[in-house]
């Protein structure tokens, strides 16, 4: 595992939610373009020292991209290391703006369809294989049938992980490592969003894997974000906003990896200097003031339009 990962939300597909995520796939949304496209980041991030790559079902055709890309460059299994999530299926037809870009089922009947998609695609590269965005209120932790399919999958030998979501992030947590089945939690945290923190330090103590997702808002935390605290602190640590805010999730002690979600060779450089950093885990005047109550943070995450 590398400290920074890159995740590939917003490379699989033409539409994602992130800002400028349009801009920055502009003529090359037609799917071999944008396998192309997804190659040339996935050669610039393992040639600058990732080696854990992030996807999911629903991320359109991610997997698919990734796995050519893997044997392209003829890695053999366990050379980077591959997570995917099942939960979400892709809907939009690769339209932009579709209506509805992924529908949500956590049953068992989806776990094991997308489990073979996965696999199918991914083969033996797949090390961990997550929950896409377990809540409290969807049950899924609390369903037997799913619970003991992923035991069967763990002792089998290939690592479960989930991923959280939402104002409740906290309480999901909470409730997973009182399951005693996970090996990773992925979760927001970033600037804006911090309510996770103390359960983030709890699940690195209990020896599970911290996996941070969303460290930028959504580009919210970019120089397209327009932050005023952040822009002027990044200046005065000679660094771009979107380094800086990465560099404070990097800071944080229980976090094990850190998530690009790069869509351009550009950013991705720029994100990688967050690795230079040497932060403290203690916010500077101005970042501290930055959090938001998680459900305005949710609420704002929710508006944001497909693009």
């Amino acid at each position: 595992m590398s400290r920074l990962g890159l995740g590939l939300a917003a490379l699989g597909r033409p539409g994602y939610i992130n800002l400028g995520h349009g801009a920055d796939l502009a003529g090359r949304t037609k799917a071999a373009d944008l396998e192309r496209h997804a190659h040339a980041l996935l050669d610039a991030a393992y040639e600058n020292g990732v080696r854990y790559f992030d996807a999911a079902r629903s991320y359109g055709e991610a997997e698919a991209f990734l796995a050519s890309w893997l044997e392209r460059r003829g890695l053999r299994p366990g050379a980077v290391t591959v997570g995917s999530k099942w939960g979400y299926t892709y809907t939009a037809a690769w339209r932009v703006e579709a209506a509805r870009h992924e529908v949500k089922n956590l049953s068992l009947a989806t776990l094991r369809r997308q489990l073979a998609e996965s696999c199918d695609l991914l083969g033996s590269h797949l090390n961990l294989y997550q929950i896409h965005s377990a809540t409290s209120e969807s049950g899924v932790l609390d369903d037997r049938d799913v619970l003991e399919e992923l035991r069967r999958l763990r002792e089998a030998g290939l690592a479960i992980g989930l991923t959280v979501t939402g104002a409740q992030q906290a309480a999901t947590i909470q409730r997973a490592l009182e399951v005693e089945l996970f090996d990773t939690v992925q979760a927001t945290w970033n600037l804006l969003e911090r309510s996770t923190g103390p359960s983030l330090a709890e699940v690195h103590d209990a020896g599970l894997g911290v996996i941070v997702k969303e460290a930028l808002a959504n580009g919210r935390l970019t120089a397209r974000g327009n932050v005023a605290p952040l822009l002027e602190n990044a200046e005065r640590h000679g660094v771009s906003p979107d380094a800086l805010a990465l560099g404070a999730a990097l800071a944080q002690p229980w976090a094990d990896v850190v998530l690009s979600g790069a869509a351009t060779v550009e950013a991705l450089q720029s994100n990688l200097t967050a690795l230079g950093l040497e932060l403290g885990a203690q916010l500077d005047p101005g970042l501290e003031d930055l959090a938001e109550e998680p459900a305005r943070y949710w609420d704002e995450r929710a508006a944001l339009p497909w693009n």
